[in-house]
């Protein structure tokens, strides 16, 4: 009976302050939208941190005909003993425990490869040694390849060494700059949320101002008073929270599912029901957490007044 008292009281405070409450609703729901999404966002960039970490190579480009690095003679690429240099560097005692495995690209396998992309009319254009030799490495831990770049990078014969990570670091870092944003933009909205739902239990409050004091002349608690104002603020966010975790679950199911995993093919881990499962909880509890918070101080502020 006395649940069932606070209940009607709280579910009378909504339809009294129907257009606050749809409010309160809209802007949980948005500011929640964007935390879920920014949560979701790096872990989609985790996940390709560690799907590319994993497969990432430094490559040593050996020198062409064409080559004007210093460490390269004019007019002539590599010479065998310049290739064999290298190879037994890779396979000595210092460098070999920190690679996992390397391949090697002669320039007429290069070559080929390059007619194969281009065409057959590109054979009177480009010659085999103007092709750069390859050594491409994958290591044990891609975070040292700057010990790579060390032992090469003033070897003669060899042109260039890069690391294929240096190309997708700005694309993390932008990512990573997209999520920052996206979660400011979500702490503003959270915090237009919390004095939302403040102002709308103390407008509730006024409102009922004289049931308020008949309960307190008649011996009710200040519990018994204030729980019906702080589950006016619950529900209102727990609808905002479930219809932000609905948002959650169309951007995952259509735009990640249905529309980028089918665009962007060189992309193969994409979040899913498993990072939903992980996300649409923390969600929820936000925005339940935080409207019980928020009501629950107004109200006992109004009540002190």
């Amino acid at each position: 009976m006395r649940g069932g008292l606070i209940l009607g009281e709280a579910f009378s405070g909504l339809r009294r302050n129907a257009s606050m409450v749809i409010s309160v609703v809209l802007v949980t729901f948005v500011s929640l939208t964007f935390v879920g999404a920014a949560v979701l966002m790096q872990m989609e960039i985790g996940k390709m941190k560690d799907f590319w970490v994993d497969r990432a190579q430094v490559a040593v480009y050996m020198c062409t005909s064409v080559s004007t690095a210093s460490t390269c003679t004019d007019g002539e690429a590599a010479t065998q003993d310049q290739i064999d240099a290298v190879t037994a560097e890779l396979d000595g005692p210092a460098l070999s425990p920190l690679i996992r495995d390397y391949t090697f690209e002669t320039s007429d396998e290069a070559y080929q490869d390059a007619l194969a992309q281009l065409g057959d009319e590109y054979a009177g254009i480009i010659t085999a040694d103007q092709i750069n030799a390859t050594f491409s490495i994958n290591l044990v831990d891609q975070s040292q390849s700057d010990v790579i770049s060390e032992a090469f990078g003033g070897m003669d014969g060899v042109e260039e060494v890069t690391d294929q990570m240096q190309y997708l670091e700005p694309l993390f870092s932008a990512l990573t700059i997209a999520t920052y944003i996206a979660v400011g933009i979500a702490a503003l909205m959270l915090i237009a949320a919390v004095l939302l739902i403040a102002t709308t239990i103390r407008l509730s409050a006024f409102a009922r101002r004289r049931e308020i004091g008949i309960m307190r002349l008649v011996g009710a608690s200040n519990r018994f008073i204030q729980t019906p104002f702080i589950l006016e603020g619950v529900f209102a966010a727990l609808i905002g929270s479930i219809l932000a975790s609905v948002a959650v679950w169309a951007i995952v199911q259509f735009g990640v599912n249905g529309y980028l995993s089918s665009r962007i093919t060189f992309v193969t881990t994409w979040v899913g029901g498993a990072d939903l499962a992980l996300v649409i909880p923390v969600v929820i509890v936000i925005g339940v957490v935080l409207a019980a918070l928020s009501a629950g101080f107004a109200i006992r502020r109004w009540l002190r007044a």
